[in-house]
Parts: structure tokens; sequence; C-alpha cells
């Protein structure tokens, strides 16, 4: 019997940009399906850019039948205020697939670079190189929108290492 492709979403949250990917993981296969950046008008006020961010996730869940959702979790910033606006949009970010009734994961920025690269402090360029590798029907894919298919190939992977443990520790 076939495994039923499970469509995820990938983020990765920014107040200014916060990019997203989504791609169709079918046992070990992946499947590019869309990618984008959400960008709030930066002359907004603070609260109607984090309901732009949670309306414009929540329509991309919607319009590509995601199944899961990921997003990079936040790393501490110098700056205690940008940290904390980031987690602001963060919020919002992970709020979108939740409030549509999808699991949200969360995976570390080291994670999801060993995950995707093979080396936890790889850099935006080989995390680039190695999503278009994954999935060349993308094409070129900017940053933003690269990191956020990154976190849906990670989910992808360690989501059936995870499977695997459940199952174990089921039977067990």
């Amino acid at each position: 019997m076939a495994n039923e492709p499970i469509r995820i979403i990938g983020l990765d949250p920014g107040l200014r940009r916060t990019g997203w990917g989504v791609i169709a993981a079918e046992g070990a296969r992946l499947r590019w399906i869309a990618h984008g950046v959400v960008t709030p008008p930066e002359a907004a006020p603070f609260a109607e850019r984090l309901v732009h961010l949670l309306d414009h996730v929540g329509a991309v869940c919607a319009a590509h039948g995601c199944d899961e959702a990921a997003v990079e979790e936040v790393f501490v910033n110098v700056n205690p205020a940008s940290t904390l606006k980031l987690g602001h949009a963060r919020a919002a970010v992970m709020l979108a697939p939740a409030k549509a009734g999808l699991a949200v994961a969360e995976y570390s920025p080291n994670l999801i670079k060993k995950a995707v690269v093979g080396a936890g402090h790889a850099d935006k360029s080989q995390i680039a190189f190695m999503v278009k590798r994954l999935l060349p029907a993308a094409g070129e894919v900017k940053a933003d929108a690269a990191d956020a298919l990154a976190v849906a190939i990670t989910h992808a992977q360690l989501r059936k290492r995870n499977l695997l443990e459940a199952m174990h520790r089921g039977a067990a």
C-alpha cells in the first residue's frame, strides 16, 4: 500500500519578510509545490503587520491544502527589542496553521542546517544550493523562501523518524 503524500508548509518567520514553502512528502520522495514570501507593509502599525502575517500564512495553508506545518525557532539577537518583535511575528506565523487545525512542529536553525546541508553551521548560500538540488522543480529560490523550504524538508525527514519511534514505543 502506497503512502498518501503529506503536504508540509515550512515557515521562516520574520516581521519584514516571512518565507514559506510547501512540499509534498511521499515516503522518501519530496516534491516541490510552491514557495513565496509574505511581506507586511512596513509603514503599518505593529499589530496590523502581525494580522497581515496571520491572514496571509493562513491563506497559503488553505490554498495549498497543507496537512502539517513546521516553523524555524527564533534565535536570540543582541538587541532584546528585536528578539521580542521577532517572537511576536513567529507567534502570528505559528497561529495561522494551528488555527487551520494543522500540527505545528518547531526546529532550531542548526538542526535545519544539519538536516539539509549536513553541517549545523552552513550559510544561506549552502542552504539555497541544497534546496535547489533536493527540489529542482522549485527553480531559483530567494533566501527567505529557500530557508522555509529547508524547514519543510527537515520536517519531512524528521517526521518519518518520529513516527517510527512512536510506533516502536506503542509496540513495547
